[in-house]
């Protein structure tokens, strides 16, 4: 037996553990805030559980059994509300876990994953796993999609696009004549991804210069009879409340559907979740006052932001964000100090990505956020991005 023991870089280097896999950093979950702070960070529903969620999870005792692995009665719910069958209907822990599933699904080594950037985090590491490339195709100037942009970087290797409307980390939404054009460009043959993770919130507050993109409209087919290729990712950690039960679904075709729940993990969505997610949606009445609630809120900061002098985007998300590039770091730690949790993004390589994402928390949070965010602002350099010349 050798008497000296190897360092943890040597160890780390005699695995075989895939080197990209090694550089990826690890998805940072927002912090906790402690009992005299605000948590900002995650974009969760700060209202209670809808009424008749506590006990439809409270009512599923059975632990020593596997949960129904389809989720049937809820998948049955969803296809007659979205006008589609149960089989065009998957569930998963969360929609980001069914994107998961639809990347490796479509995406391997030598393929491409075409998504705008700066938009959902998680975007860049799931390709990563898959032996894909990703694409990333900058933000406009006013922190949204360029459509036309990410059209022209779909090319032969392109496996997968990813669509983000509302925006996570921005707010912004994709009009639905753009994604139409935008539709018209890419071959059948490529699958689209609409990732509609806070659609609830568009409509529910300050109107969009033109009206966005909505996969699932109320009363109509979804945008998947008309787009065979569209998959539409929705799930029930935001706008319902349902974060820490971790369920979300996707809306498509069979055929896609089908490869992605070969690569799911079985039974990973709990018979709790699942009884969960119908119990809100019999509260749609109750959810929709919330969202309203909310939207109002996020609507109320923005104005008041903007009245600070503030530079930042329309948001039709739960979340605002500020394009603090340099300074993220310090303004969150500046926030952090007055009881406020948020969310930084700070991108050394590239400072115009970076800025902070502000979750619309308690109505209790609101003056405590605008005062430490007035301090901010009037610490940034004239001609700074995150400020209007007044």
């Amino acid at each position: 037996m050798s008497e000296t023991t190897p360092d943890a870089a040597e160890s780390h280097n005699a695995l075989r553990l895939r080197p990209e896999i090694v550089a990826l950093p690890a998805y940072r979950q927002g912090k906790p805030a402690a009992a005299d702070a605000f948590k900002l960070s995650s974009n969760e529903n700060p209202f209670d559980p809808l009424p008749g969620v506590i006990e439809a999870v409270t009512a599923e005792t059975h632990f020593n059994r596997y949960p129904d692995a389809t989720a049937l009665a809820l998948r049955t719910e969803l296809a007659a509300r979205h006008h589609v069958t149960p089989d065009q209907v998957h569930i998963g822990s969360g929609s980001v876990a069914l994107l998961a599933q639809l990347i490796l699904a479509t995406s391997a080594p030598g393929t491409e994953v075409v998504y705008s950037w700066r938009s959902f985090e998680a975007y860049p590491g799931l390709v990563t796993v898959s032996g894909a490339t990703s694409v990333q195709v900058p933000n406009t100037p006013e922190h949204g999609h360029d459509l036309p942009a990410i059209a022209a970087a779909v090319g032969p290797k392109t496996s997968l696009v990813i669509i983000c409307s509302p925006n996570n980390p921005t707010g912004s939404v994709v009009g639905a004549e753009e994604f139409a054009s935008f539709m018209a460009t890419v071959q059948e043959d490529v699958i689209v991804v609409l990732d509609e993770a806070y659609a609830e919130f568009v409509n529910a507050g300050a109107a969009a210069d033109e009206p966005a993109v909505n996969g699932l409209p109320r009363g109509a087919a979804p945008l998947t009879a008309r787009y065979p290729n569209l998959v539409i990712l929705r799930t029930f950690s935001k706008a319902y409340g349902l974060a820490g039960l971790r369920v979300g679904f996707a809306i498509g075709s069979e055929a896609i559907l089908d490869a992605a729940r070969a690569t799911a993990i079985p039974l990973s969505v709990t018979a709790q979740a699942a009884s969960a997610a119908q119990a809100s949606l019999a509260a749609e009445k109750q959810l929709l006052e919330r969202v309203k609630v909310i939207a109002a809120r996020r609507d109320a900061i923005h104005d008041a932001l903007t009245a600070q002098g503030w530079a930042l985007p329309r948001s039709f998300a739960n979340f605002l964000w500020l394009p603090l590039g340099a300074e993220t770091a310090a303004a969150a730690a500046t926030l952090l100090e007055a009881g406020l949790v948020v969310r930084a993004f700070p991108t050394p390589e590239n400072p115009a990505d970076a800025g902070i994402r502000v979750s619309i928390g308690e109505e209790e949070a609101v003056p405590r956020l605008l005062a430490s965010a007035q301090g901010i602002l009037d610490s940034l350099s004239p001609g700074h991005p995150a400020r209007t010349e007044r």
